[in-house]
C-alpha cells in the first residue's frame, strides 16, 4: 500500500468541563475513522493501558467524586464501544483528541504523514482545567511541537506536554506491561501535581 490518501479527521474531541489531562494522538487509524472514535483498532493497546493506569483510581459507583481515588473495589472497564470508552475517559477526567485535523497518509502509517493541518486546541484549553498534555507516539509529539505549540505560545497558553510511546501494534518494541509502566508513571505524576 504505497498510495497516499487525503484524510480529514472526521470526528470531534472528547472532553468536558472537568477534564484535567489531554491525550493527543496523531491521526485516527482507518478503523478509528470507521468507528468515529479514538483507538478503535482491536490490536491497539491504548484502552487496556488506560484501564491499567486507572485500575485503582475511581470505582464505578463513586465515579463522580475525585475524593475516592485509591478506594475502588471493582475493576473499572473501558468496554469496547465508543460510548463506554467516552464515559471511561470522562469519568477519569482525561480528554482525547488528535494533533492533526487533516493530512495525506498511507494507510495508518504515521511515518508517511505529510501536508498535516493541525487541530485548534485553544477552545478546549481555555474551557477545561487541563494541566498537562500528553502525546502518544513520536509523530504526534513531533507535529505537536511544530504545528501546535507555537500557536499556543502566541495565545498565551503554557501547558506542559509530555511525549508518551505509541500504543499502536506497530510499536512492537514495547510490551503491554512496559507501556502501562510508562503511562502510569507519567499520568500519576501529573495527577499528583493537582493534589
Amino acid at each position: 500500500m504505497s498510495e497516499y490518501t487525503h484524510v480529514e479527521h472526521g470526528f470531534g474531541p472528547v472532553w468536558d468541563a472537568e477534564s484535567r489531562l489531554l491525550i493527543l494522538g496523531s491521526m485516527p487509524s482507518p478503523k478509528s475513522r470507521e468507528a468515529s472514535f479514538y483507538y478503535m483498532h482491536p490490536r491497539n493497546r491504548f484502552w487496556p493501558v488506560m484501564e491499567a493506569v486507572f485500575a485503582d483510581a475511581v470505582g464505578s459507583e463513586s465515579a463522580s467524586s475525585p475524593h475516592t481515588i485509591g478506594k475502588s473495589e471493582t475493576p473499572d472497564s473501558a468496554g469496547d464501544t465508543p460510548e463506554s470508552r467516552r464515559a471511561f475517559a470522562l469519568r477519569h477526567h482525561f480528554a482525547l483528541w488528535d494533533v492533526i485535523a487533516s493530512c495525506d497518509i498511507t494507510g495508518a502509517s504515521d511515518s508517511s504523514i505529510r501536508n498535516a493541518m493541525p487541530n485548534n486546541l485553544t477552545p478546549i484549553l481555555r474551557a477545561a482545567p487541563i494541566t498537562r498534555i500528553f502525546t502518544t507516539g513520536a509523530k504526534s509529539a513531533q507535529l505537536y511541537r511544530k504545528l501546535i505549540e507555537p500557536r499556543l505560545t502566541e495565545a498565551g497558553i503554557a501547558i506542559p506536554m509530555t511525549p508518551l510511546p505509541s500504543t499502536s501494534p506497530a510499536n512492537a518494541s514495547m510490551r503491554l506491561d512496559d507501556l502501562v509502566a510508562v503511562y502510569r508513571k507519567a499520568m500519576r505524576t501529573a495527577l499528583s501535581d493537582l493534589s
